[in-house]
């Protein structure tokens, strides 16, 4: 098969697969990317569309595209977007994407998607190297969009995986947002909500607002209210009574990097909620794709990003809730160490306790 017809293959493939979900929060449009800014959400369902590296930077920074799988699409397309727009010269092609691998990295430190992506479309040029430049481009965007259909793949096995672990009748916890809008579509914790729903359970859910960005309130509320699930809405200091009061049956939540150790780094709040779903002796369950999986770094080294501390003075940066000149931390995620955990959902199955040697095995 030729490189073009493998494309175009791959065009049709994936159009076939968008088909399965609801919302598509990312898309190549011949040459640009185009996504849905989530910060405008739940206000306003903006979409932004840009051939510029800078500019997909910047919203990977802002967290107008956020959600370690939906980052790691982006950062695939984003490097096929520089080589589909570059001159047919592969020298001038090589310094284009060299750059924008270099910008795209210093994005976001945490979420392991980036990297998972990037060191595939770095593989996937130098193997083609000695191709036409017009070749290079063509199987560049194939294999971004490759791994677009293989997000989108992934998450629905996983909701068929994860949601035989949902009784009919269960109440879940959910933190941050992992649904379509973190994701290629589907979403991975709370993907798996979706397929228990659209399989007749009958479920409620509890979000958690997750502060400082809201992305509970604004993301994770905005989803469930479309598929038409029904939910509450809690402040992040309420699990406690709720888990108390026997409101919460399981918790799914999802991960921007899981260690060969089992240790889960996930949204700011994720590893209280654990502390308090084992206190509770309620269920955790951790959902992500194998590509979160981190096999390599151990968690003494894993860089837990510090973002602006306006993010937590303020709401949104538009209403200032603590006196001018106060100081903060704003660490945006924090680590679950493998005894909370009572399994990882992936696509290929759910991994159980004694995680170093049963992810060892997944990789197998």
């Amino acid at each position: 098969m030729s490189i073009l017809s493998e494309l175009d293959s791959v065009k049709k493939e994936l159009q076939e697969v968008l088909k399965e979900v609801s919302i598509v929060p990312i898309e190549w449009k011949d040459g640009k990317l185009r996504w849905i800014d989530v910060t405008s959400l739940p206000w306003e369902e903006r979409y932004v569309e840009s051939s510029d590296i800078y500019r997909v930077a910047e919203a990977i920074k802002r967290l107008e595209i956020r959600g370690a799988p939906a980052i790691g699409v982006t950062t695939a397309l984003a490097v096929a977007m520089v080589a589909y727009n570059s001159p047919n010269n592969k020298d001038e092609m090589m310094k284009n994407i060299e750059k924008a691998v270099e910008i795209l990295s210093h994005t976001r430190p945490t979420a392991y998607n980036l990297f998972w992506a990037l060191n595939i479309m770095k593989k996937t040029f130098y193997e083609s190297i000695d191709l036409s430049p017009q070749e290079i481009k063509e199987k560049l965007l194939s294999k971004a969009l490759k791994i677009q259909i293989e997000d989108i793949k992934n998450n629905l096995k996983m909701g068929e995986i994860g949601e035989k672990l949902i009784q009919d009748g269960d109440t879940i916890l959910t933190h941050c947002n992992t649904g379509s809008l973190a994701t290629a579509g589907h979403g991975t914790a709370l993907g798996v909500i979706k397929t228990a729903w659209k399989n007749g359970k009958k479920i409620k859910v509890i979000a958690t607002e997750t502060r400082p960005l809201l992305q509970g309130a604004r993301l994770t509320a905005w989803e469930l209210k479309k598929e038409g699930i029904p939910f509450k809405l809690i402040t992040d200091n309420m699990v406690g009574i709720v888990m108390m009061k026997e409101m919460v049956h399981k918790v799914f939540v999802g991960a921007d990097r899981i260690l060969r150790t089992g240790h889960v780094i996930n949204k700011i709040g994720t590893y209280g909620i654990a502390v308090l779903a084992s206190y509770h002796k309620i269920p955790f369950y951790a959902v992500a794709p194998t590509s979160t999986f981190d096999l390599t770094t151990s968690p003494e080294d894993v860089i837990i990003e510090n973002r602006d501390e306006s993010e937590v003075t303020t709401v949104l940066n538009k209403l200032r809730i603590a006196p001018e000149g106060t100081s903060a931390y704003n660490f945006a995620f924090d680590m679950t160490p493998p005894e909370l955990v009572s399994g990882i959902v992936t696509e290929k199955g759910i991994v159980e306790k004694d995680y170093e040697s049963n992810i060892k095995k997944l990789f197998e």
